[in-house]
């Protein structure tokens, strides 16, 4: 990992530019990654695609792929690779007031081995999958956001966060899929997925 901050800017007392750059094989919790375990994503909206009942993309984070010998493998794991970008600016109002834009990127990266084991076991016949059908794990999440903070008094925060995330998944076409309930067993399109949020928090310090 690789990280920059700028500090003393000209734009006022306190403000700062932060970036960083990572990158793993076989420790993608490095670069993506929660106060627990590494996240996967199952996102789902709307389509307007004939036949399909909704839309779906997802993205699996994995360490390694392993491919046994008795199941005709090469008996090896097959790390995975994952990078990101991460960069912030974050400016002072006044004592009282300040505001952060942020931002990053994120990518998974699977081997020619790996991909082809995942897609054997993932694309069975009952999927029915559609003549245009892609299977690729490959996936980028993106984010965007814009927070503001009060503080009124010392060690007492009130915030609002808006943050965008997008993932950029990596298969095509259509299946037939069987998600969790309430999500019925039915035809869905792979498609990227968008979403926003708005977080409001009150934060005390003691």
């Amino acid at each position: 990992m690789m990280s920059l901050q700028i500090k003393n800017m000209p734009t006022g007392a306190g403000d700062d530019i932060k970036f960083d750059a990572s990158y793993a094989k076989g420790a993608t919790k490095y670069v993506m990654g929660t106060d627990s375990t590494s996240p996967s994503f199952a996102m789902f909206s709307g389509t307007n695609l004939a036949g399909a009942y909704q839309s779906i993309g997802f993205g699996s984070t994995t360490d390694a792929v392993y491919l046994p010998v008795a199941n005709g493998g090469d008996g090896r794991l097959h790390l995975t690779e994952a990078y990101g970008l991460r960069g912030g600016y974050t400016h002072n109002w006044d004592p009282h007031w300040s505001s952060s834009i942020w931002g990053s990127y994120s990518a998974v990266r699977y081997d020619g081995t790996a991909k082809a084991n995942i897609c054997a076991n993932y694309t069975t016949a009952g999927k029915a999958v559609s003549a245009d059908y892609i299977c690729n794990p490959d996936f980028n999440v993106s984010q965007l956001g814009f927070t503001t903070r009060w503080v009124p008094v010392k060690n007492l925060t009130f915030s609002a966060e808006v943050q965008w995330f997008h993932l950029d998944q990596k298969f095509q076409g259509t299946a037939l899929l069987g998600p969790s309930a309430p999500k019925p067993t039915t035809r869905y399109e792979f498609r990227d997925q968008d979403t926003v949020q708005l977080e409001l928090r009150v934060q005390r310090n003691f």
